[in-house]
């Protein structure tokens, strides 16, 4: 059977009320799969926020699909994650990981398909959630062809990072007008602290009374209030010495490098016995060690500052 994917009026797709408050949404999440093992290749704080996001949601009882391109020809369509919650691996592009900087020429072919699953479900969506610029333009695609209202959390914006990184920011430079267009059209802007909403309005002119900041919070069953003096004798740390704890993927714009520095600026200017940890959860161990080394070994050489990568345990 072949799907139509030709737009049709939002009143082609009436919404049903559900029961108690109940709600059909969609989460848009182009190149950060829930599914993905966080500290694997490019796998960082979106996957996470999308995983527990649409984990929460589906706990209160909505209803909840998540989309994501399809990086692994092993993957199956649909995968019915938990209780009230499917992700949606997307055909956009080829069956293996592209760098998200890369994904753009594959949107269209994602919006299409996704358009397509959307207008065959038996149930309408009540609403989208777009997750990064890409995932924006998928969304702002089902409000044009099927009425549906769309949410957006950017997690960086594109000139923020071109500020930062310079040349080193490799994106497309469209990047920056497609999420002007995309405040502009966007029914709610998610911000995830009140820095990120200023960014959107005095970079961009983004209109603040379309912005609604929620902070991205936390997973209690993985942090928790303890006493510090517990908390150095369960990780082995001497109880007095002053340690910086640095958490972040290993990639250069992180960060890590100016870590680094300031430790051993601790040391050489202030004779602070500072020493700095990295922590990585196992499956990433191998591959972190040799990253500390190859990226930053120049670095430690020069500062002297005592670094500690450390392998949580179960």
């Amino acid at each position: 059977m072949k799907l139509d994917d030709r737009p049709r009026a939002a009143a082609a797709m009436p919404r049903p009320a559900h029961p108690a408050g109940r709600r059909r949404i969609a989460l848009i999440s182009d190149h950060a799969s829930p599914l993905a093992a966080p500290g694997s290749i490019d796998c960082g704080g979106q996957n996470v926020y999308v995983a527990h996001l649409a984990r929460e949601l589906a706990l209160a009882g909505h209803l909840v699909d998540v989309f994501t391109r399809r990086d692994d020809a092993k993957q199956k369509q649909l995968v019915r994650w938990r209780e009230n919650l499917r992700v949606i691996n997307v055909p956009a592009g080829p069956a293996h990981y592209v760098p998200k900087e890369q994904m753009l020429p594959h949107i269209p072919s994602f919006s299409r398909f996704t358009a397509r699953f959307v207008r065959h479900q038996p149930v309408p969506y009540d609403i989208v959630h777009a997750n990064f610029f890409m995932s924006g333009m998928v969304a702002r695609h089902l409000k044009q062809a099927l009425g549906l209202p769309f949410a957006i959390t950017f997690h960086a914006l594109g000139r923020v990072r071109r500020l930062a990184q310079g040349t080193a920011d490799v994106f497309p430079a469209a990047r920056t007008r497609i999420e002007s267009g995309l405040m502009r059209h966007a029914d709610r802007i998610v911000a995830e602290c009140q820095h990120d909403r200023q960014d959107m309005e005095r970079l961009y002119g983004a209109s603040g009374e379309r912005i609604a900041i929620a902070p991205c919070g936390f997973d209690p069953d993985e942090l928790w209030p303890m006493p510090r003096g517990e908390a150095r004798a369960a990780l082995a740390l001497a109880p007095d010495r002053f340690t910086v704890l640095q958490l972040g993927r290993m990639a250069p714009r992180k960060g890590v490098d100016t870590v680094i520095e300031a430790v051993a600026l601790l040391r050489a200017a202030y004779g602070i016995d500072a020493g700095l940890r990295r922590a990585y959860r196992h499956y990433t161990w191998r591959t972190v060690a040799g990253q500390v080394a190859a990226i930053y070994a120049a670095v430690l050489a020069e500062a002297r500052a005592p670094i500690a990568v450390t392998q949580p345990q179960e």
